[in-house]
């Protein structure tokens, strides 16, 4: 099971999918006299609700109620639409580092991507004009469950919700025409995410997770949560040193090697393309592109 914001009419609302059928937070949940809940809400309520949340989803999907929608007939949207900031690390992988000849970096390398950017998991990725150099990058992502500050980092797994995908889409030409990447990382659509957030409880070693990503079905990266430079956990603690994290913040953890703008010759997205990212234990976003 996983937490996912969905839209059948209307706002973006939570629900809990479980194989092929999706159950409505606020119907899982109406004592609690929300009429919607959104992922967000959720998680400001904490490990328990989500824990209780689960509990009653799992027994819904075992008995099937009637208000389980099949899962193909709403359209799932980036698992925290609303996040009060999107964090981004840049050569967080040491095989990535040395493909870019860069040296390894004695911190992490952050950036920010903002709200515009999010789309969901199967959402077209839409080419900016302005761009002819469109890159992947599939990543780890996580999303923070409690608002910290200065947190220890044998303590840091403790403020994370769960864990989801990130395509980090990045317009190259964009990216280095200034030492601020913000430019090429931060065009509409250039963060899909999703199928939707994994309970953290279900993810036992966030350091040894397999992740790939395919365009048109050829596998261009293929890496593991393993080759990090900064751990998860090291990551919480360091950003947490700088500025309080929020509940519903993303944290995408960077990329492994094999990244488009680096291969000979360079390999960049074009409408008509599809981009598929799997993570071991998280699941699957496919995102075809469009535009140009």
């Amino acid at each position: 099971m996983y937490i996912v914001s969905y839209r059948k009419q209307g706002h973006w609302r939570a629900g809990i999918v479980g194989g092929s059928l999706l159950a409505d937070i606020a119907m899982l949940r109406p004592a609690q006299g929300r009429a919607g809940y959104s992922v967000r809400s959720l998680i400001e309520e904490g490990a328990e609700a989500i824990t209780e949340t689960l509990k009653l989803a799992e027994k819904a999907f075992e008995v099937g109620r009637d208000y389980l929608v099949p899962l193909e007939e709403v359209e799932l949207g980036p698992p925290v639409p609303d996040p009060d900031k999107i964090i981004c690390l840049g050569l967080n992988y040491y095989e990535h580092a040395r493909e870019v000849k860069m040296e390894i970096p004695g911190v992490p390398t952050f950036f920010a991507k903002f709200r515009n950017s999010l789309c969901g998991p199967f959402s077209p990725i839409v080419l900016p004009r302005v761009s002819k150099q469109v890159d992947y990058e599939g990543e780890l992502a996580f999303v923070i469950g409690r608002r910290c500050k200065d947190v220890p980092e044998q303590e840091a797994l403790g403020c994370v919700a769960g864990y989801t995908i990130m395509n980090d889409v990045s317009a190259r030409d964009l990216q280095f025409q200034t030492s601020q990447w913000t430019a090429g990382k931060s065009p509409d659509t250039f963060a899909p995410m999703g199928p939707g957030i994994v309970p953290a409880s279900f993810v036992p070693d966030t350091q040894n997770l397999q992740i790939t990503t395919r365009v048109n079905g050829i596998t261009l990266q293929s890496g593991n949560t393993g080759d990090m430079i900064f751990s998860v956990k090291h990551t919480v603690a360091f950003l947490s040193s700088i500025m309080t994290l929020e509940p519903g913040d993303i944290v995408s953890t960077g990329t492994p090697s094999g990244v488009g703008f680096k291969r000979t010759p360079p390999l960049f997205l074009r409408a008509g393309d599809v981009v598929e990212i799997g993570i071991e234990g998280i699941g699957a976003i496919r995102n075809p592109v469009t535009g140009g």
